[in-house]
């Protein structure tokens, strides 16, 4: 069996074992659940906004457009959580039940193994997010026919987010117990927010140590900057010249963050490939 057809194989055993365990199922129940949240709020919003007969065409836009974005926000978070939390038992888990020798003893590598996990995972997220995402555009559209610019830039934006997180999940397996792999993903998680936040907020008072300390936050974990970015092409040029709000950011990553980013993936798969190949089961 050649490697990238172990790959497939491990990535289809284990869609099959996600489906089996209703683990697909739950993920998409709650992210309807979630969507008839968002519509019925989303309904009364724009009904709300018809009363009051606003005539400033920019002001409704920009209303209209923060709520478009409080929801992709809100499926931001809900993406990242599931890309955390879909896999971070799948090899510590299955290497303390014992489960993984038995895989692991075929003749398949044992990185093949990993990636096919991994791979399989990026594509239940990717769904994920695109049934959460997109039923959030489609609310919107047909209820205030509102569509948000660049959306081919920023929803590959947000699914490289996820991916960063759902690698750090699968690669953490590889190397730490089920409890240490979480802490570890949601601590990191942590650092980006808090340090994006430290970036803005030295960059609108001008403080440039403040600043340089958000920057340095996010190499180390960039995964705030692709919804930061993402925010910033959402948003129309007319609102975007506003500068206000909570999706206004005053230091947007550049293009090169997004190259960072995908070198990250790259090179924290690796590790957990190496890791897996090496450690004791």
């Amino acid at each position: 069996m050649t490697f990238f057809r172990s790959v497939m194989v491990i990535a289809r055993l284990t869609f099959a074992e996600a489906v089996r365990r209703r683990i697909v199922v739950a993920t998409a129940l709650c992210g309807l659940a979630f969507l008839v949240l968002f519509a019925i709020g989303f309904h009364f919003i724009v009904r709300n906004l018809g009363h009051e007969a606003l005539a400033d065409r920019l002001k409704r836009t920009a209303i209209l457009t923060f709520f478009t974005l409080a929801g992709l926000y809100a499926t931001n978070f809900l993406t990242i959580m599931t890309a955390v939390l879909l896999p971070i038992d799948t090899l510590s888990g299955e290497i303390a039940s014992g489960v993984m020798q038995t895989i692991a003893s075929k003749p398949v590598r044992r990185s093949a193994i990993l990636l096919g996990k991994w791979l399989a995972f990026c594509v239940v997220i990717a769904g994920y997010l695109a049934l959460l995402a997109g039923g959030v555009l489609t609310i919107v559209w047909l209820r205030a026919g509102v569509t948000l610019p660049d959306l081919h830039i920023g929803l590959p934006l947000m699914l490289l987010e996820a991916i960063v997180l759902l690698t750090l999940s699968v690669s953490g397996g590889a190397r730490f117990s089920t409890v240490t792999n979480g802490i570890v993903a949601f601590g990191l998680y942590g650092l980006a927010f808090l340090g994006g936040w430290v970036e803005q907020i030295g960059t609108f008072a001008g403080n440039e140590t403040a600043r340089t300390i958000g920057t340095i936050a996010s190499l180390v974990m960039p995964s705030e900057s692709m919804w930061q970015l993402a925010a910033h092409h959402f948003q129309p040029p007319l609102v975007r010249g506003l500068g206000v709000g909570p999706f206004q950011y005053g230091a947007v990553p550049t293009p090169a963050m997004v190259w960072w980013t995908i070198g990250y993936v790259a090179v924290v798969l690796a590790i957990g490939v190496r890791k897996f190949a090496t450690r004791a089961l």
